[in-house]
Formats: C-alpha cells, structure tokens, sequence
C-alpha cells in the first residue's frame, strides 16, 4: 500500500467521525435540558448526594463527570476543600492568598484625582489654575543697563577681567584666567625597551 489511505479506511473513518459528531450533539442537548432545571432535580436524577452534606469521607468524583453542571461541580469542589484539612488550612506563605479587592471601600467617601482615561493631569491643571487666580503675579523688576564698554576699557587697562555686581557703578575686578600647561618628558624607542 501506498503512504495515502485506501477507500476504506478513509470511509471508517468518514463513519466514526460522524459518530462521534452525532453523540457529541446528544450530550449537548442533554447537559442543556439539566442545565435548565432545578439542581434537587438534577442530583435526584443523576443520583447524586447534596453537595453540602458531603463529609470528608465521601468521594466526589461523580461530580467530575462532564453530565454534571458547572454550578453542582463547583459546589461540591468547594465543599471538599473546606473538609480537607490540608487544602483548607492556608499556611500565610502564598504570595497572593488575601483578598485585595476591597481597598477602596475600606474608607468610606474615598475620593482621589485619578480619573480613568484621563489620570491625574486634569486635577493638577485645576489646582495651577486655581493657585494663580489666588495669588496675582508678581512685577517682576526692571533689569539697570551695565555699560559694557567701559567695563571692558577699565579690564584692558588693568589686565584683569571686570565681573559686574549688578550696581552700574561698582564693578569687581578678578584676576585674568591662567591657562595650565603640562610638560611631559617623551620617551625614546631606546628607554622603552
């Protein structure tokens, strides 16, 4: 034979599929009526005890099978690690085991700037706004004119440069800057080696 299945193989195959195809609708038709009625209807019918009166002892893995509701499962599930005293006790080493929820219902009233989508800049506008509308602002002074050319005549007749204190007619006058210079001794071919 070659590496392609024959006809038959393919057509069993073909055939199991639709099988299966035909079975999984018939399962979800039948989780969906149970779905639909009352969960003492459903444990009555699929014999199955109340979730809530299980004891440590009893074993849920009835409950596991894929008939049995989401809602019957988790109850049961939830029930089972109430008992069990390993799954119950949680020893404080796990990082995210209290519940963080709540926080900000634990004051009442709480109110912050923080606004979805827009963050905290709108308040902070408000509050610039809202500062400047209070304080009016200040004038700020008029800045004297230096005369700079005869500062610059009284540095070159001293040598030293004049820096202006602000008051046109006191100046101070600071040494000239020095320019550092650095000789090295250089090294022949000869010393190097």
């Amino acid at each position: 034979m070659t590496g392609d299945r024959d006809f038959w193989s393919r057509r069993r195959a073909a055939v199991e599929a639709e099988a299966g195809a035909d079975t999984e609708a018939e399962f979800e038709s039948k989780r969906a009526a149970l779905e639909a009625r009352e969960d003492v209807e459903i444990l009555q019918e699929l014999n199955l005890p109340d979730p809530d009166t299980l004891s440590a002892d009893d074993n849920i893995s009835a409950f596991m099978d894929h008939l049995v509701p989401d809602r019957l499962r988790r109850r049961a599930l939830r029930r089972f690690w109430r008992l069990n005293p390993v799954l119950a006790n949680v020893d404080g080493l796990v990082d995210y085991g209290e519940d963080f929820t709540d926080s900000a219902t634990v004051i009442e009233n709480l109110q912050s700037a923080y606004q979805v989508g827009k963050g905290m800049l709108s308040h902070i506008e408000t509050m610039a706004a809202e500062a400047a509308r209070e304080e009016p602002e200040a004038i700020p002074e008029p800045i004297e004119e230096i005369d700079i050319a005869a500062e610059a005549a009284h540095a070159a007749d001293t040598g030293e440069e004049a820096v202006p204190t602000g008051d046109p007619e006191e100046t101070v006058a600071q040494p000239a800057p020095h320019r550092m210079r650095f000789d090295f001794p250089q090294e022949t071919a000869s010393e190097r080696a």
